[in-house]
């Protein structure tokens, strides 16, 4: 299969790298050139200079940017230089809206396109341990997923297009709650005077138990975020999830009230320290 890969930041690069271990035919594409070159230097690989040539003859175009608009112009400028029947697989997090809109013109130009962001971080990307989340064309997907398995653990088919981008804030939901839970939880432990390690291995082994816990439990309480997803890359998730609740109708109580705590990070310079880094808007170490 002749892939090609648009994005080649902290998670399409490693993601990219996979497919070139795997043994597929890829090129990359990267709007900063020299990354593009780097990441071919590094995997033995090919870059091409523009979105246009990396489409060319591409059966698989992946790409993995920053927002809605960044899509509509990459897809754009792809459609028509792929091949025949080609499937687009996008793993930005955008809205469902979009995802909708860039089925329905790849539908048009005979190409199929499926919305499906990840979940793993950083980590999970280098590791080939992302979790997938796709709407659209299942027969797309599943010509596609012998490729996505590379550097994928887990890939779910959710409906149509624009079902793996509303699957991906139900994720971004539960996140953010379940981060401020343990920012709180940190502060309190702090404040109560306990040891906070020890603190931990009485609570993680019980139903307090979480991805998060486990990871980054002991950092926040240090004062350590710099842990992969950013805050800012967080807020426009949140921003994501609650337009789209505004559309739908959905309660998200919690969730408006976390975003704004992260704007509170923001405000503090934390634009790019980790999710956990809510526990530096509480009193105490590794906090305000």
């Amino acid at each position: 299969m002749k892939i090609a890969f648009a994005g080649l930041g902290v998670m399409g690069g490693p993601m990219a790298r996979h497919l070139a271990e795997a043994g597929h035919d890829v090129a990359g594409y990267n709007r900063s050139p020299e990354k593009a070159e780097a990441w071919a230097r590094a995997t033995g690989s090919r870059f091409a200079a523009t979105v246009s040539e990396a489409a060319k003859g591409a059966d698989l175009f992946i790409l993995c940017v920053g927002n809605d608009d960044d899509v509509r112009a990459v897809v754009t400028q792809a459609l028509p230089h792929l091949a025949e029947g080609a499937v687009i697989v996008d793993h930005t997090t955008t809205s469902a809206r979009v995802a909708r809109e860039m089925a329905a013109l790849a539908q048009e130009q005979g190409r199929s396109f499926v919305d499906a962001p990840v979940s793993g971080g950083q980590a999970g990307a280098e590791n080939g341990q992302l979790s997938v989340m796709a709407g659209g064309d299942a027969k797309a997907l599943s010509r596609a997923e012998p490729a996505l398995k590379a550097y994928s653990k887990a890939i779910k088919h959710m409906g149509p297009a624009g079902s793996g981008q509303l699957t991906k804030m139900v994720n971004q939901i539960a996140i953010a709650g379940v981060v401020q839970g343990l920012a709180e939880a940190v502060h309190f432990a702090q404040v109560a005077g306990l040891d906070t390690d020890a603190a931990y291995e009485a609570v993680s082994k019980g139903a307090a138990q979480s991805w998060q816990m486990d990871n980054r439990w002991k950092t926040a309480a240090r004062g350590e975020f710099d842990f992969g997803f950013a805050v800012d890359w967080m807020r426009k998730d949140l921003g994501l999830v609650l337009d789209e609740a505004r559309a739908n109708g959905a309660r998200l109580a919690l969730t408006a009230l976390v975003d704004q705590f992260y704007a509170e990070v923001q405000a503090m310079g934390g634009n790019r320290w980790d999710t956990s880094s809510l526990k530096a808007r509480l009193p105490g170490p590794g906090g305000a």
